[in-house]
C-alpha cells in the first residue's frame, strides 16, 4: 500500500522553511547591523553633498567603516533615519557598529572643524588668520579683501576647502546680512547708503565691546553727524595710521599709545581733523554692530569716554564730558 503525499502539507512545510530562512536572515542582519564594526582605529570620511543612500554606503564600504553596504543600504529603507542621512566629514570611532554610523551621519555628527573671525578685525587680519589655518586647503590669500565686505563669524569646513573659499563665503554672508538688516533699518539717519552704514557700524565695532553699549554709542554718533560734529573717535586715526595691518604685540594695534600728536596728521580717516564719516570702513563689523548702526538708541548723549571697566560713561554737554574726562584720567593713573 502507497502513502501519496499531501500536496498541502507540503506547500505548508515551504512556507515555514522559507520564514524559518527569513527568520534567520534578518536574525543575521540584525546582528550584523548592531554589532561592533570592521574598523581597527578612528577614521575620518567625507560624505559629499547629493550624495544617496547607495553612493553613502558604498563609500562607508570603500572606507572599511562597514562591511556589507548592501546590509546599511536595507537598514536605511526600513528605519527612518535612511530618509534624512546629510552630507558632511565625519570621524567614525574604532569597531563602531553600523547602527551607530547610521544614527552619527543621520543626526549631522560631524567632525569639529572651524574657524572663527572675531567681530572688528580688519580685511588684512583676516587674511592672516586664514592664511594660519594648516586645516585649510589651497594657496595663500594674497589679495585683501575691500575693509568691511567680510562677515566675522564662527565658521565650518570639511577636508579640501580652501582658504580663498573660505574668504568668499565670508563675503557673502556680509552682503546677505547687510541687505537683510538694511531692510529693517530706522528711519530719518544721516547716513544714505549700505556702504555708509557699513563705515559707521566698523566704528561702533572698534569703540565698544560691551552688547548692551553698541545701541547708545551709534545714537552718540547718529546725533553727532546730525549735529555736524567731527566724530573725533580714536580707532579711525588708528586706521589711518596702520591702514589696517594692526600690530599684534600685546600693546595695542599701533605697538604703543595713541598720542594727542596723533590726532593732528592730516588724512581723511582722522575724524578728530574731517567731520562726518571717514572714506570707509575701518574693520569688518558684526551682525550685532549693523544692526546699532542702523537702529540706534534715541537720547542726547554727544560724548563717551572710558569708565575702566571696559564700559563708557556718557556725556550730553561739553561740561559734564570733560568732568567725566577728569574721572577717567584718575582712574588710568591709579591703574
Amino acid at each position: 500500500m502507497t502513502t501519496r503525499s499531501n500536496p498541502f502539507l507540503a506547500f505548508l512545510s515551504l512556507i515555514l522553511l522559507g520564514l524559518a530562512g527569513v527568520a534567520a536572515l534578518g536574525g543575521y542582519g540584525v546582528y550584523t547591523y548592531l554589532k561592533p564594526g570592521p574598523l581597527s582605529d578612528t577614521k575620518l570620511v567625507l560624505i559629499d553633498r547629493g550624495m544617496g543612500v547607495s553612493a553613502i554606503a558604498a563609500r562607508l564600504e570603500s572606507e572599511g567603516v562597514i562591511s556589507q553596504a548592501l546590509l546599511f543600504k536595507g537598514a536605511a529603507y526600513l528605519t527612518p533615519m535612511g530618509n534624512s542621512l546629510k552630507a558632511g566629514e565625519y570621524e567614525f570611532p574604532a569597531r563602531a557598529p553600523m547602527a551607530s554610523v547610521m544614527k552619527q551621519i543621520h543626526d549631522g555628527d560631524v567632525y569639529d572643524r572651524r574657524i572663527t573671525v572675531r567681530e572688528g578685525l580688519t580685511s588684512w587680519e583676516v587674511v592672516q588668520l586664514i592664511n594660519a589655518s594648516e586645516d585649510l586647503a589651497g594657496d595663500p590669500v594674497t589679495d585683501i579683501p575691500a575693509e568691511g565686505t567680510l562677515l566675522p563669524e564662527t565658521y565650518t569646513f570639511i577636508t579640501g576647502d580652501t582658504k580663498q573659499k573660505k574668504i568668499e563665503l565670508m563675503r557673502e554672508a556680509m552682503t546677505k546680512t547687510l541687505d537683510e538688516l538694511w531692510e529693517k533699518r530706522s528711519g530719518d539717519l544721516p547716513i544714505q547708503t549700505k556702504e555708509e552704514a557699513l563705515i559707521l557700524a566698523s566704528i561702533i565695532e572698534k569703540e565698544t565691546g560691551k552688547p548692551d553699549e553698541r545701541f547708545r554709542v551709534a545714537g552718540v554718533f547718529v546725533n553727532r553727524l546730525n549735529r555736524g560734529m567731527p566724530l573725533q573717535t580714536d580707532p579711525t586715526v588708528i586706521y589711518a595710521i596702520t591702514k589696517g595691518q594692526h600690530k599684534n604685540e600685546g600693546k595695542g594695534p599701533l605697538g604703543r599709545r595713541l598720542l594727542r600728536k596723533d590726532l593732528q596728521i592730516d588724512n581723511p580717516y582722522n575724524t578728530y581733523k574731517y567731520p562726518g564719516l571717514p572714506p570707509g570702513p575701518i574693520a569688518n563689523p558684526g551682525r550685532a554692530s549693523i544692526e546699532a548702526a542702523l537702529n540706534p538708541e534715541t537720547h542726547d548723549y554727544v560724548y563717551f569716554v572710558a569708565d575702566g571697566t571696559g564700559g563708557h560713561i556718557f556725556g550730553k554737554t561739553l561740561a559734564e564730558h570733560n568732568r567725566n574726562v577728569r574721572e577717567w584720567r584718575k582712574i588710568r593713573r591709579s591703574q
